[in-house]
């Protein structure tokens, strides 16, 4: 047995790559999970932490917040109280007609049958809708939190659940301990609010980081390619950089990337900054979408995905790139950030390798195209060069002794 208590990126994901250097054959996991399916066939049991819940409070919270019984409305919870839905539902039944409960979306075991029909599977959870039922048409009432948070904008599991309702129905939440209840809908909105700011920020950037910030999540390989060829349509420039958790140290590093985009598990793309220090904004796979594809997103949809393999092909959301003859590349488009008319991007095949690399000259020269080496040629200050041949040649002489903080040629004063 193995103790893995480390990982290289979030601690919700399945820690795969360390199960495979142990040489494991199944794997528990203990603590808070995204739930994401992973990237490798491996044995997975979870165990998640059970808060109590006081059920009468929230009887009366969800009554307090739903006087209407005939209207449709799902049950959720953080996965702590995720025990206690279906206890929940059974006091609620014999008044309110049309609620459905959730649950969480274990990973199915390997080579297990899947059950006919499957229900629908979203932000982690799984839904029993009736056929001919749809999610958008039910409100939520999420159960967890705590009334000692300091800021609740800072739960990734909430934030995905906000981002991705329908914005037309009620959302309201409730604390296990004290049945105390908020509408969610104003919270909802700064959370879309701040998103579509960084879809303008993707729109305007030139050149964009992609960060890996997962290897053992399924599908981040064709997600990572899905990214590159929607910068290379939009005709921006892509460094894909695998530097385990991103830190503003790390970020810093990089000044010529307008912005970065984390491919992550759906908590970890979302997971706050708490630092506030970075450079440059932080994006989710969804936004870098929306802000490359002319075609997205598609009718009828939830105004954001939350899950990088919702965007990818064989997802009833993906949604393909126009063909370069499409009138969507040269639809105008004006920056809500700069008032600046953007030009329209030049689509690029994503098999033509070589205009990547060099770009010809009038003169007939050859130069290497790089928003890096432009960008470091435009600073005033470009790090210790040799200059062989450009300075005078002087005999050298003697230094300041001693450390910073008192040369000896200094006064003591």
């Amino acid at each position: 047995m193995f103790i893995l208590g480390d990982t290289a990126y979030g601690s919700c994901c399945v820690d795969v790559l360390g199960a495979e250097q142990a040489g494991a054959q199944a794997l528990i996991h203990f603590g808070p999970a995204c739930l994401s399916p992973p990237a490798r066939p491996l044995p997975v049991a979870f165990v998640l932490r059970q808060r109590s819940v006081a059920l009468e409070l929230c009887v009366k919270a969800f009554e307090a917040q739903n006087p209407d019984p005939k209207a449709p409305v799902v049950l959720l919870s953080e996965p702590a109280c995720a025990h206690a839905l279906e206890a929940l539902a059974t006091l609620l039944r014999p008044r309110y007609l049309d609620l459905l409960v959730s649950s969480p979306a274990f990973p199915q075991p390997v080579g297990s049958l899947s059950p006919e029909p499957m229900p629908l599977e979203r932000f982690g959870r799984r839904f029993p809708l009736a056929p001919g039922r749809r999610l958008e048409e039910y409100g939520a009432f999420y159960v967890g939190g705590s009334k000692a948070s300091p800021d609740p904008d800072l739960d990734p599991d909430l934030s995905r659940l906000l981002l991705g309702w329908a914005p037309g129905q009620p959302f309201s939440s409730c604390c296990p301990d004290t049945g105390k209840t908020q509408d969610e809908g104003a919270r909802a909105g700064r959370l879309r609010a701040r998103r579509r700011y960084l879809v303008e920020r993707a729109r305007d950037a030139r050149v964009v980081g992609l960060l890996a910030g997962t290897l053992g999540v399924a599908q981040h390989r064709e997600a990572l390619a899905h990214l590159r060829n929607l910068t290379q349509a939009a005709g921006k420039r892509s460094y894909v950089l695998a530097l385990g958790r991103p830190t503003p140290a790390k970020l810093a590093n990089f000044p010529e990337v307008d912005v970065f985009v984390l491919l992550a598990c759906p908590l970890g793309a979302l997971a706050p900054q708490l630092s506030g220090s970075f450079f440059q904004p932080i994006l989710a796979p969804c936004e870098l979408e929306a802000a490359c594809n002319p075609a997205w997103p598609p009718p009828g949809l939830a105004p954001h995905l939350t899950h990088y393999a919702d965007l990818l092909p064989g997802s009833p959301f993906h949604v393909a790139l126009p063909p370069p003859e499409s009138e969507l590349w040269e639809t105008p488009d004006v920056s809500l950030i700069t008032g600046d008319l953007r030009p329209p991007p030049a689509w690029k095949s994503s098999n033509d390798h070589g205009s990547l690399a060099l770009t010809p000259r009038p003169q007939l020269e050859l130069a290497e195209s790089s928003p890096a080496a432009s960008f470091l040629s435009s600073r005033s200050w470009q790090g210790l060069e040799p200059r062989l041949g450009q300075t005078p040649v002087t005999e050298a002489v003697s230094g300041r002794r001693g450390i910073a903080i008192a040369y000896e040629d200094e006064g003591s004063g």
